[in-house]
């Protein structure tokens, strides 16, 4: 019966064989102590029962993991322990290059390098071992699992796989070299490895094209080759991977066709990941089978294909019904691509479908009313395109949560619904399109939402007293500087280029976590709230091209966030106030066509100022250097950009949390 010895975890050994090691015994470190079993004082000539070199060569199980060695080489004894079968060293911090007598280990059919990374904010490369990977490893025909992950290995890939070579009928049926620095090209001596389920080589520096022997990797099961350099084709013998269940090719500068010939067999796919870096080298759908567009059986080459990422390519074509019986569908994402033509109206029977995102496209026609059958509709993102039409009411059967029209041609009335029957949008942007009627006391239901933009349309009316029911909008949990990163931080309100009249209500000042509020190009009166300065997260603030008159609130100093301001073209009065914020903005555009303002920056002087160049105004004004199309265009940019992020957080999010996906994901995107 074999020996097993597991020490994982502990940083001592107290006692392991009784006569063989001292009374000093208990302050040695493990490894001391299995020196102390190779030492000749250890072996007894008295008919010891249990003799230490019988204990070692008996060995078969050894674990070493998780402890901290601090450094210390693999010592050479092990490559004694020749009935050894399992050898794990992870996470212990051993340090220097693999012994070339761990090649001895014949049995060995578990071999575990791997050196734990304590996250991306603590990466610790302390200990790995670097190097080439030794040839020796050949002979452990009988291998089963090597992981190497986390290590600085270099050489090329077709070392290691030469290295097989002696091993025709090799045993090896995974093999981990994540994150390590090995280059070159796949070879073709890969497959030799037909007995291989995974292979992950994620995080290296491979370039070139994939080998068309990867064909004869029947046994294969998972591939991970991304974040490499590789810049060549994806062979067709793909197709020949009938067990393949996840690949993931993402992060290389691919170029080529991808056909039906690539997807036709591989039946059992859960997950295909295929995001090239460049957007110079797209991924072409382009054969005599495809048309370049989306295959018409698509339904049928993915029966169980629950994420389709179709994202930046160069498809073409329209949107087929296939799309519509994927019964497995949760995800769906065609945006800037060259699609045209009208969305299908068979949306009835997709029941798990999450998100729809065909943005940046060159559709046309109305949005299909049959969407309102999708009840798990959660993000529905469809703009810069042609759409036209209303809004259709059988939206309200779904759970929207992010609403994204932009950039159409629809028209009619804001939905009374919104707010009603959908209360939990977090994102509703509707900008440039033509919408009109008046913003519902209804829309004021909307407790999470973060981003309201409604700018560019033919709006009407006042700006809604109940605003400060937007309640995220309210309560500040915090400040973080990137709007990127964290999606509670992005909350923006833009209502301008429409035909809003009234005041702006004092009220709207306890929306203390809003980060823009944009009223430019409307026709409000009345002046601007005393305590604006209560949005103290503000950093975009622009009332420009309306009516508004009387002084600038000295508040307005205290926004220490503000980084873009606006308050041209109206009939503002009075000194400019000082701060600290407001001295850092440039240009006298900030406050330009307002004839009876003073101050710094202006040619007109307040009362008690000694001279024009000179005056006892000490507060700065400026901002946008421009002001009309151009000032727009820059506010749009700026939303843009916050909103990506939070778009990015939001997805995060729904890939968290929002699809339980157990099936196939499709991801070809740029």
């Amino acid at each position: 019966m074999g020996v097993i010895l597991k020490i994982a975890r502990s940083d001592f050994l107290l006692s392991l064989v009784k006569g063989c090691i001292g009374t000093k015994s208990r302050s040695l470190m493990v490894l001391d102590v299995l020196e102390s079993l190779m030492s000749p004082n250890c072996i007894g000539t008295k008919g010891r029962s249990l003799m230490a070199l019988d204990v070692l060569e008996s060995l078969m199980y050894l674990d070493l993991s998780l402890n901290d060695f601090k450094g210390t080489p693999i010592l050479e004894f092990i490559g004694m322990l020749k009935n050894l079968r399992y050898l794990n060293l992870s996470s212990a911090s051993f340090s220097g290059e693999i012994l070339p007598q761990l090649g001895n280990l014949s049995d060995l059919n578990h071999l575990d390098l791997y050196y734990e990374i304590y996250g991306l904010k603590t990466i610790n490369l302390r200990g790995n071992f670097e190097g080439q990977i030794p040839r020796y490893l050949r002979n452990l025909c009988n291998l089963k699992f090597l992981d190497l992950l986390g290590n600085n290995f270099s050489g090329s890939t077709e070392d290691i796989f030469s290295g097989f070579l002696d091993c025709p009928n090799n045993s090896l049926v995974s093999l981990d070299l994540n994150g390590n620095s090995l280059g070159g090209e796949l070879p073709n001596s890969l497959e030799i490895l037909e007995n291989l389920q995974q292979l992950d080589l994620y995080l290296n520096s491979l370039w070139g094209s994939i080998a068309t022997s990867i064909g004869h990797m029947s046994s294969l099961q998972y591939l991970d080759l991304g974040s490499n350099n590789m810049n060549g084709i994806i062979p067709e013998s793909f197709g020949k991977l009938s067990r393949l269940i996840q690949l993931d090719l993402k992060g290389n500068p691919w170029e080529g066709i991808i056909t039906e010939v690539h997807l036709m067999n591989l039946t059992r796919l859960e997950d295909i990941i295929i995001i090239p870096l460049e957007t110079k080298t797209p991924l072409v759908f382009n054969s005599n089978l495809f048309l370049g567009s989306i295959p018409s059986n698509i339904d049928e080459l993915m029966l169980r294909l629950c994420s389709l990422y179709l994202s930046e390519n160069l498809l073409n074509g329209t949107i087929l019904s296939s799309i519509c019986t994927m019964n497995s569908l949760q995800v769906l994402s065609l945006r800037t691509n060259q699609l045209f033509g009208e969305l299908p109206q068979c949306w009835n029977g997709s029941k798990y479908l999450w998100t729809v995102d065909v943005a940046n496209n060159n559709l046309s026609g109305i949005i299909p009313s049959s969407m309102g059958f999708i009840s798990s509709l959660n993000m529905l993102i469809l703009n810069n395109n042609n759409l036209e039409g209303e809004i259709p009411s059988s939206l309200q059967n779904c759970s929207l949560r992010s609403i994204d029209l932009r950039g159409n041609r629809l028209f009619g009335k804001l939905p009374l619904w919104i707010g009603e029957t959908i209360t939990g949008s977090r994102i509703l942007q509707l900008r440039s399109n033509s919408f009109s009627g008046i913003i519902s006391q209804q829309w004021c239901n909307l407790p999470h939402l973060h981003i309201l933009d409604l700018a560019n349309n033919n709006i009407s009316g006042v700006i809604p007293k109940c605003l400060p029911n937007l309640t995220t909008l309210v309560y500040d949990n915090g400040r973080e500087l990137d709007f990127g990163s964290t999606l509670q931080y992005v909350n923006i309100i833009d209502l301008s280029r429409n035909n809003l009249i009234g005041e702006i209500h004092e009220d709207i000042t306890s929306l203390i976590a809003l980060g823009a509020l944009n009223f430019l190009w409307n026709k409000l009166t009345g002046s601007i709230p005393k305590k604006i300065g209560n949005i103290r997260s503000l950093e975009t603030l622009d009332l420009s091209n309306n009516n508004l008159l009387g002084p600038i609130p000295q508040s307005i100093s205290s926004l220490t966030f503000l980084s873009h301001l606006n308050l041209s073209h109206n009939n503002l009065s009075g000194r400019i106030p000082s701060g600290n914020q407001l001295q850092t903005l440039d240009g006298s555009s900030i406050y330009a066509d307002n004839p009876l303002l003073c101050g710094f920056l202006l040619p007109t002087r307040c009362l008690g100022d000694e001279d024009h160049t000179s005056n006892s105004c000490t507060s700065g004004g400026g901002g946008l250097e421009d002001n009309g199309a151009k000032n727009d265009n820059e506010m749009l940019w700026l939303y843009v950009s916050m909103g990506f992020g939070f778009l990015v957080g939001l997805w995060v999010f729904a890939s968290l949390y929002g699809s339980k996906c157990h099936g196939e994901k499709l991801i070809f995107s740029l």
